[in-house]
């Protein structure tokens, strides 16, 4: 279980949202900083929400 914020908690949800790569780099999310994972889960919310 990841901490609500951390790196891992934003792979899981998105992991659990069917995402697994970067949309555009298709590269592993794990490999990228948090800061990066979060704007995607961020992005993935708006959409969600809109």
């Amino acid at each position: 279980m990841a901490f609500r914020g951390s790196k891992g908690w934003y792979i899981q949800k998105l992991k659990e949202s069917g995402i697994s790569k970067h949309p555009v780099e298709l590269k592993k999310l794990e490999l990228y900083k948090t800061y990066i994972v979060r704007n995607l889960y961020l992005e993935l919310i708006s959409k969600e929400n809109k």
